[in-house]
């Protein structure tokens, strides 16, 4: 779905007639832009809960109160990044779900390396640049509906943030990342939707099979297998050891002094390196 070439970023309004036309050959997906939202995964829930189907694309010109994992929040400058969500209605069993993270944030990281940049992953789906800093992050909901569970898939990717712009050293932007020269934000948006989606029709069609095929393609691009971490829990305790493994329900496998130890995105606080062990 990739539209048009590299081109310096510009800040003005996401241009909706171009949107419009080039979701027009995909029936599965269904776009509602807003000029700005507080959270676009509150209103992707809320359209679940009226009965939206999957494929609904909510898509904030301007997202005034992002929210990440945890409950962090976070604000861009208007028309430097690319925020949306994705209303998804699973039908693998609920043991796959937490492979639904890791799988959008595998796909947005394929739609940015098809892009021209260096993409990786940051276990469980921080999407990283060549210089290991964050250019975007994602959080996945699920929310219970009268037509059954859904899962609210929220992006957002810094696409035309200068340095000054960012809101911690550890993140950058596609702008920075090509020296001023990036994709427009129409661009990012159209290639991310339809790799995530397809990406998501794929592992659906694929069963057992298709989160196998997942799992291992996880882990060929996960930056932090291999890496000594610091693993920080809830109520302030952590682990230290190598990060070795994506065990087979997505959770991280850390090989630490006292054995191998398994957690999953909802038993950390944080994922950092670590000097390595003498």
């Amino acid at each position: 779905m990739t539209t048009g070439s590299s081109q310096r970023p510009h800040r003005g309004p996401l241009d909706a007639s171009r949107l419009a036309e080039a979701f027009a050959p995909y029936p599965d997906l269904t776009l509602e832009l807003l000029a700005e939202a507080a959270s676009t995964n509150a209103v992707a829930a809320q359209r679940a809960a009226e009965g939206a189907p999957e494929g609904l694309v909510v898509l904030a010109d301007h997202q005034a109160a992002g929210r990440g994992r945890l409950d962090r929040t976070w604000q861009t400058p208007p028309g430097t990044a690319v925020t949306f969500s994705l209303l998804l209605r699973p039908g693998v069993p609920a043991a796959c779900w937490p492979w639904l993270p890791l799988l959008v944030g595998h796909n947005v990281a394929k739609a940015l390396t098809a892009l021209g940049h260096e993409a990786s992953l940051k276990w469980p789906n921080d999407v990283l640049l060549a210089d290991g800093r964050k250019v975007a992050g994602i959080l996945v909901e699920r929310v219970d509906t009268p037509a059954g569970p859904a899962a609210i898939v929220g992006v957002g990717i810094n696409v035309a943030q200068e340095a000054a712009e960012l809101p911690v050293d550890t993140a950058t932007s596609l702008a920075i990342d090509a020296a001023g020269v990036a994709p427009d934000r129409e661009t990012v948006l159209l290639e991310a939707v339809a790799t995530v989606r397809e990406g998501y029709d794929v592992w659906q069609a694929g069963g057992e099979q298709g989160t196998e095929r997942l799992a291992s393609s996880y882990r060929a691009h996960c930056a932090t297998i291999g890496r000594q971490v610091r693993v920080d829990l809830p109520g302030g305790g952590e682990l230290l050891g190598r990060a070795v493994d994506i065990d087979g329900s997505g959770r991280l496998v850390v090989q630490t002094s006292e054995g191998p130890r398994s957690v999953g995105a909802g038993d950390v606080v944080h994922v950092r390196p670590a000097p390595d062990a003498d």
